[in-house]
């Protein structure tokens, strides 16, 4: 069966849509109105092989929140109900970037359970007009969706963007070994029978 979601979601500060393939090719048309998040999610769709679209129309003139947290819950949804029941997948995935001055690890594990650690260096940081700290919002937004645990850890980085910009790539090839198909796995990859 395909793994594949969409996802409509409208609000008083944004309206989404989102569709996501878990066995694609790395295929990405974003435009969120932010700049840099479209490159991030376009970065995450190619490192994480999955096709991934999203439209979004947001409160910016507010700021940019609203709309990175919403596309985070966007995607975490569009995960949960992609990956399914999740019989037969690896259910873990751990994948660490390293980009010049930076390396920056992604940990996660497909539990049914949300809980996010994440300590990048983005307070009070701007990438040009991304305001850097939204990023721990954007995966905590992530997780809480998609009912995964997830660790975000950076061993070293000066460079914000880099740290933003290794984080998705790593959150994204790591999404794709706990996403994977293995022929040895029978059911769901619990004790419990259930994730």
């Amino acid at each position: 069966m395909p793994r594949t979601a969409e996802i409509q979601r409208t609000t008083a500060e944004t309206d989404i849509s989102l569709s996501l393939n878990l066995d694609g090719s790395g295929a990405a048309d974003i435009a969120t109105g932010v700049g840099f998040l479209d490159h991030m999610l376009t970065l995450f769709a190619r490192h994480g092989l999955v096709d991934l679209t999203v439209r979004c129309q947001g409160d910016l003139h507010v700021d940019q929140h609203h709309t990175v947290e919403d596309i985070g819950i966007c995607l975490g949804m569009a995960i949960a109900r992609a990956a399914g029941d999740k019989r037969g997948i690896v259910r873990y995935g751990t994948f660490t970037v390293p980009m010049d001055e930076t390396l920056v690890m992604v940990s996660l594990d497909l539990s049914g359970r949300a809980y996010v650690v994440c300590n990048l260096d983005t307070r009070n940081r701007k990438i040009g007009e991304f305001d850097a700290e939204l990023t721990p919002e954007f995966f905590r937004a992530v997780a809480g969706n998609a009912l995964m645990t997830l660790h975000v850890h950076q061993f070293h980085g000066d460079n914000a963007h880099h740290i933003v910009e290794a984080a998705f790539k790593a959150f994204g090839r790591a999404l794709d070994a706990a996403t994977r198909h293995d022929d040895r796995v029978s059911g769901v990859p619990s004790t419990k029978g259930v994730l």
